[in-house]
């Protein structure tokens, strides 16, 4: 079922009568399945008679993106090509400025169908083609169980003011997504686009101009189907402990999909609707932190156009603080090269920074230390904000996303309450080393990272 809630028309332009195909723009939900846009897509054409094309948009100056990223970025796009021409869609993925591509192909498309996006880059991409497109264009939301506009008109404060709003309407949004098949097939269809084919990756990884200095990672493979793998193992293995040891740094209770989530190659629709069924005592955590933990982030980036500045992104009770306390000394004091390179005095720190490194992904828990601690060691809050977003957007590769804005404006105050005031960090929350003694085997989770920084070389 696709709800009404989800779609939106964004532009006042008519269906163009003379088309030869519908259009699906694929940009954020880089998915075959559990996709509401995809599927509007295959029933508006159907409803039309005409075939339907998908069309992604490969652009290599994507802000702070990587050789990193885009491997798994193609991974997933290379599965998921395979999977709708299976379907008898053609996927056209043209390495260009997604707005220019789309609009060159709505040319003879009866309607266009976008997935919505979230971030200001995303957003002005899709008024642009809004603007420019001869057809109507549609945006269909499917990267969030509910929609954002439906769980608040307004930027919330924290987790438990949004929290009542989305739980009122879950019952509305958590319905299985059926598969349309389409009646038409466009695969034979002679488009004369598809310059950048996700099987030949190597060859428009070498042609990308792109940072080349973040090398791609082993611990993480782009695709649905091997989101699927982490989602089964998360679901028979870890989901009973999720409650207890989600927190552990020392042990892996995560379901490690975010970056599955970020690409868009796995619904969180389909996590949910999968965790559900399990009845398992870490179903309500679990769906606390991918629903309403998740898109109170996504809350976040749409309603304020500043989620990157600092004294715009966070409450006025947290800057007022930080400000008061910009003068404080600091003991410790590290250029954004020495954090980059996990020279810190701090092993629990320099261990997180390497996972990050290494790995593609830092432990959640660790993520919010990591963060405190560069507060706390730079000259300034700016500072220290500027290089935890940089670091962060850089080597995860969740970064870049609501989730990671949302998470590092956290540890500046963002979605929290004022707590005991102290040196530099002033009411924002404080963290240190000897809470993760206390809490975790923290030199497990030490000794476990030197031996991936030692095999990564």
């Amino acid at each position: 079922m696709i709800q009404k809630e989800r779609i939106q028309r964004l532009n006042d332009k008519p269906l163009n009568e003379e088309g030869k195909y519908v259009l699906y723009w694929m940009q954020a939900a880089q998915r075959a399945y559990y996709n509401h846009a995809l599927e509007y897509s295959i029933k508006q054409a159907n409803s039309f008679d005409l075939p339907l094309v998908v069309f992604f948009g490969l652009t290599d100056n994507f802000p702070d993106a990587n050789l990193r990223h885009y491997k798994f970025m193609l991974e997933g796009l290379g599965e998921t090509k395979q999977t709708l021409e299976d379907r008898g869609i053609q996927m056209v993925v043209e390495q260009t400025e997604p707005p220019k591509g789309v609009l060159s192909l709505s040319s003879k498309s009866a309607l266009t169908v976008v997935d919505r996006g979230y971030l200001r880059i995303e957003r002005g991409w899709r008024k642009r083609v809004s603007d420019k497109i001869d057809c109507e264009l549609i945006e269909v939301e499917t990267n969030v169980v509910v929609p954002v506009e439906q769980a608040s008109d307004k930027e919330e404060y924290a987790a438990y003011t949004i929290r009542p709003k989305i739980n009122d309407q879950l019952q509305n949004y958590l319905i299985e997504l059926e598969p349309h098949t389409p009646d038409k097939s466009s695969l034979d269809l002679d488009l004369k686009k598809s310059s950048a084919a996700p099987s030949q990756k190597e060859t428009i990884l070498k042609n990308l101009k792109v940072d080349r200095s973040v090398k791609p990672v082993e611990d993480f493979t782009g695709g649905y189907s091997k989101a699927l793998e982490n989602l089964e193992d998360f679901l028979e293995n870890k989901l009973d402990e999720f409650p207890d040891k989600r927190n552990d740094p020392s042990k892996n209770y995560l379901s490690n999909l975010s970056p599955y989530l970020h690409f868009g190659q796995i619904s969180p629709l389909e996590i949910a609707l999968k965790v559900i069924d399990t009845n398992s005592p870490g179903v309500d955590p679990y769906l606390e932190e991918l629903i309403v933990r998740r898109e109170l982030s996504f809350n976040f980036v749409f309603y304020n156009s500043k989620y990157d500045n600092l004294w715009r992104a966070i409450p006025d009770w947290a800057g007022e603080t930080l400000k008061a306390h910009q003068e404080d000394p600091r003991e410790y004091l590290y250029s954004f090269d020495q954090f980059e390179n996990a020279e810190t005095h701090d092993p629990y720190w320099n261990a997180a920074q390497n996972e990050m490194r290494f790995t593609g992904k830092m432990h959640g828990y660790m993520r919010m230390y990591w963060v405190k601690k560069i507060l706390e060691w730079s000259n300034t809050p700016e500072q220290a904000f500027k290089i935890a977003l940089e670091l962060n957007n850089k080597y995860e590769l969740d970064g870049r996303d609501p989730n990671g804005f949302a998470g590092v404006t956290w540890c500046f105050g963002k979605h929290d309450r004022a707590w005991k005031e102290r040196s530099i960090l002033g009411k924002v929350r404080y963290m240190n080393a000897g809470g993760l003694e206390r809490k975790f085997p923290i030199q497990d989770y030490v000794k476990k990272i030197e031996q991936i920084s030692e095999s990564a070389g």
